[in-house]
């Protein structure tokens, strides 16, 4: 009996063994062999709203702290009184072509006064410093953040004890963790302090607790803020020595820190210590796998994989050399498009603020441009990859900030121009300004609010939710879209409705009497956001079956609106006549808005705008453009757009040899998240495009990237989309379609439409049939 059962057992062994093994999916690390020496290799975390930059150092760890909403100053008037008593003269000067004097009177009657710059802005939270005694004799260091499980972790060895950091920022329990070990016990002897560059105060609070607190202000407004570090040891002791807390002989170490402002209305002091309250009982392991759990449910919705990886094995910062001496890493571009998603998820979560030029990382009292939100392109490009890589929640914060400009917004647009509405410029911050500031080279632009609708519209056509279009999008399109109504007026040379006095971001061009000038009636960025705008608003009102009469108007508008144009030179342009460039290789390539992120460009059925704009970024390309991060990875998508894989993977290419720190960090230069953001958006966009009701497949794949796999894409009309492909042909593609709406999918000159039921997935081959 028991040798049958054996025999059983073997064959049941071996059927098993004969199951398909699953692989682990492979790591997605960022990792280096050294300590970080500058900001700029440091290594990010964080929950939406508290986060650190991890250096990683060996004998004094620095842990740059931030919390989202440490501002100084507050909400401003900087509207000028006599604006609108000169619009209709400003006008009149630009539409008899005397932009230099048009622009000259714009700038002193319209424009308001500029932000003082590095006082009224972001800044640090702190930093906290770990110093430790008697560590020699190191080997075997390694610092490294896992996308996969959003932790940091330092190892090393000092005279053959292996010690272990471990660094998260929890969103369940709203604190930044640390956890220190050592593989022999007794081994953990530290100094640990908070500092902070601008007005704070540090007091120890009990035996084992740090408070520091401040004010963020400039001119008496602000937000105050608190930050609180609580150490729990296992083994040894903790004492409070001033300032600061020093631990001896301990086994393990286990680090809360909490951050909190008054911005929202609560106590800062208060709300810090009940996070720490509530946690500091709960166990390093619970609260660990309540981060992992939480961060996971968003990250392991979209995986991907290109090629088979060959560098694992390299430090990021040599992978990225090789990248600038010309060598390809597919696995390095999937590592970044991940890295994307990982600081979207990390710096941009509900009920917060939206991510801003630095997400929410920044070490100093005055970061450049005062980490505002650039509403010219900047804040939309951080928002590119959150429908289309299934990130859509961590919009929300955008979301809700554009409503908040509304109230400001109307009055600018009543003071400044005599306009119902609401409008918004190049620029705002937290505290919410809509009024046109600075210089008219880049401020005088009333399209921020517009373009930014566009973002709700978009969520609707990925989402379907229609209570969303009803309460949230609906409002914010029609309010922008009725701003443009009083707006637009005729140009009297054509009889046609033009937008203005306006610019194109942020470019010049040159008069015909030799003079730069900014401003004119009728760029083409503007026509085309607003003709979006309008479309937008008038499907809106036809779905909810509201506001039919304003829908006529906005159909009325758009039939008079000065189309898009070309110039003798094939190209698009950019503004309403045909007018040299100060510069040409201008980052801004802003009259391309139609091709992306608009669609206006991409019919392949008109292919002249197609042609013009490969046209347009050839010669901006040609005279050095693509210089800064974004502005490269603006063009990414760009060539996504025109369906040119191999220009695609040039300028990703270019963007990681040119525009990439060694922690993967986008830079302007200096560092500026949108880079990282619009990457991620192009590389999603080189695999899957769902504009014009078509549903693209492997659009612009690039030559290099042979084979490869792509699960949970999001596409407009409420599809999931998994893709993979193999010797650069597709393989295998399953739409599970959220909504039932219809699909028409394109692929290799195949086209198809399916009417799928709710919920129901389909599996089709490279022919686009079913299998």
């Amino acid at each position: 009996m028991r040798g049958i059962f054996n025999s059983f057992l073997i064959v049941c062994l071996f059927l098993l063994s004969c199951e398909p093994h699953k692989e682990e999916k492979r790591d997605l690390k960022l990792w280096f062999n050294e300590p970080a020496s500058e900001w700029t290799e440091a290594l990010p975390i964080g929950n939406g709203r508290l986060g650190a930059m991890v250096f990683g150092t060996i004998e004094t760890e620095y842990v740059q702290l931030n919390e989202e909403s440490v501002w100084t100053g507050g909400p401003v008037n900087r509207a000028n009184p006599e604006a609108l008593n000169y619009l209709r003269e400003i006008r009149q000067l630009l539409f008899e072509g005397k932009y230099a004097e048009g622009d000259r009177l714009a700038q002193e009657k319209i424009m308001g006064t500029r932000l003082d710059g590095g006082v009224h802005t972001y800044q640090t939270l702190g930093d906290l410093f770990l110093q430790f005694e008697g560590l020699e004799n190191i080997s075997n260091y390694k610092r490294e953040l896992d996308l996969r499980n959003a932790v940091a972790t330092t190892t090393f060895e000092s005279n053959g004890v292996k010690f272990t950091r471990e660094f998260f920022s929890s969103r369940p329990d709203e604190l930044i963790v640390i956890k220190l070990s050592a593989s022999k016990k007794g081994s953990l002897n530290f100094k640990t302090w908070l500092e902070r560059p601008g007005d704070a105060e540090t007091v120890s609070v009990g035996e084992n607790q740090l408070l520091m607190s401040g004010f963020a202000e400039y001119e008496g407004e602000g937000t105050h803020f608190a930050s609180i570090v609580n150490i729990k040891n296992n083994g040894g002791e903790i004492i409070a020595e001033n300032e600061s807390l020093v631990v001896k002989n301990a086994d393990e170490i286990e680090i809360l820190i909490s951050g909190r402002t008054d911005f929202w209305g609560a106590d800062e002091v208060e709300k810090a210590s009940a996070d720490i309250k509530q946690a500091k009982e709960t166990e390093f392991k619970a609260l660990k796998s309540k981060h992992i759990a939480a961060y996971q449910k968003q990250f392991n919705r979209l995986d991907i994989e290109l090629n088979s990886p060959d560098t694992l094995n390299i430090p990021t910062d040599d992978r990225l050399q090789r990248i600038k001496n010309g060598a390809l890493d597919a696995h390095l571009a999937e590592l970044y498009f991940q890295f994307g998603r990982y600081l979207l998820i990390s710096s941009s979560q509900p009920d917060g603020l939206p991510a801003n030029l630095q997400g929410i990382w920044d070490p100093s009292l005055s970061p450049p441009w005062n980490a505002d939100y650039h509403i010219n392109i900047n804040i939309q490009m951080n928002y590119w990859p959150s429908l289309v890589t299934n990130l859509a929640e961590c919009q929300q914060p955008f979301f809700e900030f554009v409503k908040g400009l509304r109230e400001r917004g109307s009055t600018t647009a009543k003071e400044v121009y005599g306009c119902r509405g609401f409008v918004a410029h190049h620029t705002t911050d937290v505290w919410k300004f809509t009024d046109p500031i600075g210089m008219t080279g880049y401020g005088m632009w009333p399209m921020g609010a517009a373009w930014c609708s566009d973002h709700f519209w978009e969520y609707y056509e990925y989402t379907g939710d229609e209570q969303f279009l009803k309460e949230e999008a609906y409002p914010v399109l029609k309010e922008a879209a009725l701003f443009f109504v009083d707006f637009l007026v005729e140009n009297p040379k054509t009889g046609l409705l033009v937008s203005g006095p306006s610019m194109s971001p942020e470019n010049k061009f040159i008069t015909k009497n030799g003079e730069a000038a900014a401003v004119c009636m009728g760029p083409a960025m503007d026509h085309e956001i607003i003709r979006e705008l309008f479309q937008n608003c008038i499907k809106a009102s036809e779905i909810l079956k509201v506001d039919a009469e304003f829908a006529d108007t906005l159909k009325n508008k758009l039939a008079q609106l000065t189309p898009s144009q070309i110039g003798s030179d094939g190209r698009v342009l950019e503004w309403s006549e045909e007018l040299p460039e100060e510069n040409p290789g201008h980052r801004h390539i802003s009259h391309l808005y139609a091709l992306y992120p608009g669609e206006e460009f991409t019919n392949p059925d008109d292919p002249k705008w197609l042609e013009a704009s490969r046209k347009t970024i050839e010669a901006r390309l040609a005279n050095g453009g693509g210089h800064t991060g974004w502005s490269r990875a603006w063009i990414i998508n760009f060539y996504a757009r025109l369906k040119d894989g191999k220009k695609a993977e040039e300028n990703l290419q270019a963007l990681l040899a040119k525009s990439t720190l060694p922690n993967l960090f986008d830079t302007h230069p200096p560092f500026q998240i949108d880079g990282n953001f619009g990457a991620t958006a192009g590389i999603a966009e080189m695999l899957m495009q769902s504009h014009n009701g078509v549903l693209q497949i492997l659009p612009a794949l690039p030559p290099s990237w042979e084979s490869g796999e792509i699960t949970g894409l999001r596409s407009r009309g409420g599809f999931e989309i998994d893709i993979k492909w193999e010797e650069s042909v597709l393989k295998e593609l399953k739409i599970t379609s959220l909504l039932g709406k219809s699909c028409k999918i394109m692929y290799d000159g195949n086209t198809v439409v399916f009417q799928p039921q709710k919920g129901e997935q389909l599996i089709l081959n490279n022919q686009l049939k079913k299998v």
